[in-house]
């Protein structure tokens, strides 16, 4: 009952739903079951508590929908890539099972990004091994699990997308989703210092990426993936 289709990983509340929301939110209407995992509490975020962003989180979840959201807690700013961190990954990946896992930029403004993504693609690994031992929930042995492709959303610096999906049907969606974090996007009425994330301008790049990625196959808005391995295709018009 656990498993999912799509998995992500995100390092703090928001990353998922401001990388790769609209892919989410798509999937979701094509009946793949999603969940997200925040691996932090976004504790040492300029704007707002990790309360408040908790409770954000919580609506941002409905409206996209997704079938289950969870939390780790490591430490914002300073989690590491140690055997502790990885295993608590791999339960997380074992628990779901999932086909593929969206995780965080591979390089970004912010260095927990391109942390994170290092922490899940090695976690992904070891938990394929079935000598990494773990148990579950209900304190029984866990099976080992590999997904079949870990893909990682593209943040803050640009990165070329190894390919895009067509969001343009989720883009107003997305928007609304983001802007469940009112503690962080722009709020004309906050008093809290300004954050790169926090502008009226952020909002227009925000259209302004996903234009620029959907021009690149024809489409109004898009976002874009880079990849661990090379993507194999079936046929040459699968690609468009």
């Amino acid at each position: 009952m656990n498993k999912l289709d799509i998995l992500v990983f995100a390092i703090h509340p928001d990353d998922a739903e401001l990388g790769c929301g609209g892919t989410i939110l798509k999937h979701v209407s094509l009946g793949k079951k999603v969940g997200i995992i925040d691996l932090t509490r976004g504790e040492l975020g300029t704007r707002g508590t990790p309360e408040i962003r908790e409770q954000e989180s919580v609506i941002a979840t409905k409206l996209m929908g997704i079938h289950v959201r969870e939390r780790l807690s490591l430490p914002d700013g300073f989690f590491e890539i140690n055997k502790e961190n990885s295993l608590q990954l791999v339960k997380m990946i074992r628990k779901y099972q999932p086909e593929i896992i969206l995780a965080n930029a591979v390089a970004d403004r912010h260095p927990d990004h391109g942390k994170g993504a290092t922490l899940v693609s090695e976690s992904c690994f070891l938990s394929g091994l079935i000598k990494v031992e773990t148990t579950g929930d209900d304190s029984k042995p866990q099976h080992a699990w590999r997904p079949k492709a870990v893909y990682n959303y593209i943040q803050d610096r640009y990165a070329h997308p190894n390919f895009v999906i067509d969001i343009t049907d989720f883009m107003e969606k997305k928007l609304e989703v983001i802007k469940a974090y009112r503690s962080q996007v722009y709020d004309p009425n906050s008093k809290e210092p300004e954050t790169p994330i926090s502008t009226e301008e952020f909002l227009d790049f925000l259209y302004a990426r996903a234009r620029d990625l959907g021009r690149i196959i024809n489409v109004k808005y898009a976002e874009g993936f880079t990849v661990e391995r090379t993507i194999g295709v079936n046929s040459l018009f699968d690609i468009y």
